[in-house]
C-alpha cells in the first residue's frame, strides 16, 4: 500500500529520498513527505499528491543533510490532505515516523496521550507512534532505539516504521511486524525501504527484517536486534541478481503474474479500517445515512473489466439491500434517456479513473440529478474529481493491461457498499453485517491459497486449451458475471475467441458451436444453482465438449462432468466471484504464455481508454 524510503549516510539525502519515492509510485499513493535532518532539526515537507509536486517543493530548499526518511501514503485514516502526509511528529518536532500499515488501537492510545498533554494535528493513526516514543524518551528511555521498542510493545495491528530524531543525527531506527521491511547497506550509507527497488542501484545484498526485530542505521553500518533489544549477530542476507526491471516484477516473469499474486493484499488493503465499532464505515461516499436511506435507485456504469465488476454488485446489491440496481455499459448508458431522479444513485467505476464513456456518463447524471459515486484507482483522476464521493481500491500501480488485482478490488468495494446500502435500509442486522465482513476479509487467505496450490491443475488445462480456435465460458448466478470476465481476460491476453453465456441459455444457441474437442470452462462452484449446471454441462460433454471445471473443494461428483477440474476453497456464494476470478485469470495467462503471447502489453489495447 504506501511506501516508505530511508537514507543515512555521506551524501545529501533529498535526492535519494525522492528517487526511492518515484521508484515506489507503482505502489500507488495519495500524499508523499519528507523529514530531513538539517542545521540541527528535522525539515519535514509533505504534498498531496504526485512525488513531482513534492520534488518540486524540495528544490526550493536543497537540503544537503545527510539523513532523512521519506513516504508515500494510501489513505486509511483520516482523508488525503497535507496534514494527513506522512511523516508525522512529536509535539517538539525532534521525532518524525513514517508508517505502513494499521495500528488497531489507536483510538485509545490517543485518548491516552491527549490526557498525557500531547497534542495531534492529524486525523491518522500512525500519529499515536512518534508521541509514544516521545513519552517513553520523557519516563527515561536511555536513547531513540528504547524508546521505539517500548512504543512498539503497545502498539496493536500492522506496521513497518523508520524514526528519526533530531538529538540523534544520522540514525535511523526501524522495526516492522506483519507489513514489508528491508535494509541494506552500499558504498555511501545505509539504506531502509518497503521495496527493494527503492536501493536496487546502491546495494544488491538486503536483510529481510522479520516481524518484532529491530535496525539501528548509521553511516557507519547497521545493527539488528530482536524484540527484546538483543544484538544479532549474523543476519540472514539475500543478495538480489536483479535488473531494475525485474525488481519492479519482483521476480515474476511478468507483471501480470505478479499483480494476480498481488491480489491478497488488495482484498487486505481495500477493508482495512472499513469496520468500526462493529459497524461499516465508508466516509468517503459524502452522504449521510439520512440521504443513503432515500436511495431508491442504483446505476452501476463502467467499460470492460469494470462493468463485470459492476454485474458482480448488482446481485448483492439487489440481494442484500433490496435496492432495483442496473448495471450498464457507460457508451450505451450515455445515449439514452435513462430515468433518474435525486434519490438516484449513480456508481461510476473505473481503474484508471480517466475512461471517456465513463466520464460523460457521470457529467450526464449529475446534470439530471443524480448524486455520482466513484470507485477508481487513481487518486485525483477526473472520476474522482467529478464524483460526489469516491473509494480508491488500493490496487496500487497496475502496470500489466489486462485487468487483474483492480478489478478484484472493485469487486471488494462494491461488495462493502452494498452491505453498506444493506446496513442504511435495515435489511441486514449488524450481526449479520460482521460476519459478512469477516468472511469477505477471510477470502484474502483462501486467494493465497489458491495461488500456492491450482498452478499444477491450471497448466493442465492450459495444455489443452492452447490449440483451439474459440471458447465458451458458463456460469450460472454469480457464476454467470464471472465467467464474463474470464471469457475477457483470455480474449485480451491470448487472443483466441471466447464467448461467455449463461449456462443455462446453452440450448438457445450457443450449444450449436460445441463439437469434439471444444472447450467449455464453467465456473461450476457450489450453489443454489449447482445441479443447473451440471446439468448445462452433461450437455456439452454429450456433445464432445472439453469441459473446464472451476469448482468448489471436495466436489468429486463435478469430475463426472469435466475432462479438467481447478479446486478453489468453498466460500459463501456472494463472494464466490472473488475466488474463482482467480483461476480463470491465470488459466487465460497461462494460455497465453503457451501461445507465445505478450500477457502484460496485448496487441490492440491500452490500460487507459481516453477516447470515445
Amino acid at each position: 500500500m504506501c511506501g516508505i524510503v530511508g537514507f543515512t549516510g555521506t551524501r545529501p539525502a533529498q535526492g535519494i529520498l525522492i528517487e526511492g519515492l518515484s521508484r515506489l509510485e507503482y505502489r500507488g499513493y495519495d500524499s508523499a513527505g519528507v523529514a530531513i535532518y538539517q542545521d540541527g532539526k528535522l525539515e519535514v515537507v509533505h504534498r498531496k499528491g504526485k512525488v513531482s509536486s513534492l520534488a518540486h517543493t524540495l528544490g526550493h530548499f536543497d537540503f544537503e543533510g545527510t539523513c532523512g526518511i521519506g513516504h508515500t501514503r494510501w489513505a486509511t485514516h483520516g482523508r488525503p490532505s497535507e496534514a494527513n502526509a506522512h511523516p508525522h511528529t512529536s509535539c517538539d518536532g525532534r521525532i518524525a515516523v513514517v508508517h505502513n500499515g494499521i495500528i488497531e488501537n489507536f483510538a485509545d492510545l490517543r485518548e491516552e496521550l491527549q490526557a498525557a498533554g500531547h497534542s495531534f494535528t492529524s486525523d491518522t493513526d500512525t500519529e499515536v507512534v512518534p508521541h509514544l516514543i516521545e513519552q517513553a524518551l520523557r519516563d527515561g528511555a536511555p536513547d531513540l532505539l528504547s524508546a521505539v521498542r517500548s512504543a512498539c510493545e503497545r502498539l496493536v495491528g500492522a506496521y513497518a516504521l523508520a524514526v528519526v530524531s533530531a538529538d540523534e543525527p544520522g540514525t535511523i531506527v526501524a522495526t516492522r511486524k506483519d507489513s514489508p521491511l528491508v535494509v541494506g547497506q552500499g558504498a555511501e550509507g545505509a539504506y531502509v525501504a518497503s521495496d527493494i527497488i527503492a536501493m536496487i542501484d546502491a546495494t544488491r545484498d538486503v536483510v529481510v527484517m522479520n516481524d518484532g526485530e529491530l535496525a539501528k542505521l548509521t553511516p557507519e553500518g547497521v545493527t539488528y536486534y530482536t524484540a527484546a533489544g538483543q544484538v544479532i549477530e549474523d543476519p540472514r542476507v539475500t543478495h538480489v541478481d536483479w535488473n531494475l526491471d525485474v525488481a519492479e516484477k519482483g521476480g515474476y516473469p511478468d507483471f501480470m503474474l505478479k499483480e494476480i499474486h498481488e491480489q491478497p493484499r488488495v482484498i487486505r488493503d481495500t477493508l482495512a479500517g472499513r469496520l468500526v465499532g462493529g459497524a461499516l464505515s465508508i466516509d468517503e461516499l459524502d452522504l449521510s445515512v439520512e440521504e443513503l436511506n432515500l436511495i431508491d435507485r442504483v446505476y452501476i456504469i463502467a467499460c470492460g473489466t469494470s462493468y463485470h465488476a459492476g454485474l458482480i454488485a448488482k446481485n448483492l446489491i439487489e440481494g442484500w439491500a433490496r435496492i432495483p440496481c442496473e448495471c450498464e455499459v457507460a457508451s450505451e448508458f450515455r445515449y439514452r434517456n435513462p430515468i433518474i431522479t435525486p434519490t438516484t444513485l449513480v456508481v461510476a467505476v473505473s481503474q484508471s479513473g480517466e475512461t471517456a464513456d465513463t466520464l460523460a456518463a457521470i457529467r450526464d447524471a449529475r446534470v439530471k440529478g443524480a448524486r455520482v459515486f466513484g470507485i477508481t484507482n487513481v487518486v485525483g483522476s477526473p472520476v474522482a474529481r467529478e464524483s460526489d464521493g469516491v473509494i480508491y481500491t488500493k490496487a496500487n500501480k497496475e502496470i500489466a493491461v489486462a485487468s487483474t488485482k483492480s478489478f478484484l478490488g472493485q469487486v471488494v468495494s462494491l461488495t462493502l457498499l452494498a452491505m453498506l446500502l444493506a446496513q442504511v435500509k435495515g435489511k441486514l442486522k449488524m450481526n449479520q453485517i460482521r460476519l459478512l465482513f469477516r468472511e469477505l476479509a477471510d477470502t484474502a487467505e483462501q486467494v493465497e491459497r489458491i495461488l500456492a496450490e491450482c498452478g499444477p491443475a491450471v497448466e493442465e488445462a492450459a495444455q489443452a486449451c492452447k490449440d483451439a480456435r474459440s471458447a465458451l465460458f458458463v456460469g450460472r448466478g454469480m457464476g454467470a458475471a464471472v465467467s464474463r470476465e474470464g471469457a475477457l481476460k483470455l480474449k485480451e491476453i491470448s487472443y483466441l475467441h471466447a464467448e461467455s453465456y449463461p449456462a443455462g441459455e446453452m440450448k438457445h444457441g450457443p450449444i450449436a458451436l460445441i463439437d469434439e474437442g471444444f472447450p467449455v470452462i464453467a465456473v461450476a462452484t457450489k450453489s443454489p444453482v449447482y445441479d443447473k449446471l451440471v446439468s448445462n454441462l452433461q450437455e456439452s460433454k454429450a456433445r464432445g465438449a472439453m469441459v473446464v471445471a472451476i469448482a468448489t473443494e471436495g466436489d468429486e461428483e463435478i469430475r463426472k462432468h469435466a475432462d479438467h477440474v481447478i479446486y478453489i476453497p468453498k466460500v459463501r456464494d456472494a463472494f464466490s466471484a472473488i475466488t474463482a476470478s482467480v483461476p480463470l485469470q491465470l488459466l487465460a495467462r497461462a494460455i497465453a504464455v503457451a501461445r507465445g503471447c505478450d500477457v502484460d502489453q496485448p496487441r490492440n489495447l491500452a490500460k487507459s481508454v481516453t477516447v470515445e
